[in-house]
């Protein structure tokens, strides 16, 4: 998958997994996920694997492991929780990306990405009047992008994506403290017929990478209790 093709299934998927009934459909048509797949409409497990892409590419990359309702990746130094009853989206996600991959032969091999969580407070194909709360976490080589020397300059092209689809900036990228960690984060939000998604898009550059969590949710309370999920810790000796 080239840089563009990459960033723009996974901008949309960020930008439009929260969104109720009317906007399900194209959640699914992004995710190439059959309505009613048994392997994706499991709770967050106690302990497994994450899978990596289906295509193989990018080997090197930690996929992590959820344990107790934590994703831990120690490569990367940090864990996430996830709340009880949240179902799973990572393997689809990636499977997306490896057919996308084979696809285009002419994709450079360090232009590379992976979903590493995928969370969600319902099935995506699942109908609601809610906002369907959610945390993605994705890496991306660092190489597509020429010229990124700071997390910040990695919202460019994201904030021209949520404009793109309704969403309006609520905060300028700025720093935001992770208990010793400092990473740079955007809030955004959109109006959805009488209710409101909240967005925020925590970035960091680490081994080569640009490291995404997005969080959403139907409230600010909402996001930043999902927010206070995420923690930092030394990552992994290479």
């Amino acid at each position: 998958m080239t840089r563009i093709a990459w960033f723009r299934v996974l901008a949309a998927l960020v930008l439009v997994l929260g969104t109720a009934a009317c906007e399900t459909i194209f959640v699914r048509a992004q995710t190439s996920q059959p309505a009613g797949s048994s392997s994706s409409s499991s709770s967050a497990p106690s302990s497994r694997q994450v899978k990596k892409s289906a295509s193989g590419a990018d080997s090197k990359l930690d996929s992590g492991v959820v344990s107790n309702g934590v994703y831990h990746n120690s490569a990367f130094g940090f864990a996430c929780k996830i709340p009880a009853g949240w179902v799973l989206r990572t393997e689809e996600m990636n499977r997306q990306q490896g057919e996308d991959e084979e696809a285009d032969a002419g994709k450079k091999a360090t232009d590379a990405g992976r979903v590493l969580l995928a969370a969600f407070s319902r099935p995506p194909e699942a109908l609601g009047e809610d906002v369907n709360a959610s945390i993605l976490i994705a890496a991306e080589s660092a190489t597509a992008y020429p010229g990124l020397k700071s997390a910040a300059q990695y919202f460019g092209p994201l904030g021209e994506v949520a404009n793109a689809r309704g969403f309006a900036v609520v905060e300028e990228p700025y720093e935001f403290a992770i208990g010793t960690r400092t990473v740079v984060r955007g809030d955004f939000k959109k109006d959805v017929g009488s209710r409101v998604m909240r967005q925020s898009t925590l970035v960091v550059l680490a081994r080569g990478y640009a490291v995404s969590f997005t969080f959403i949710g139907g409230s600010e309370d909402d996001v930043e209790e999902l927010v206070r999920g995420l923690s930092f810790v030394a990552p992994r000796a290479k």
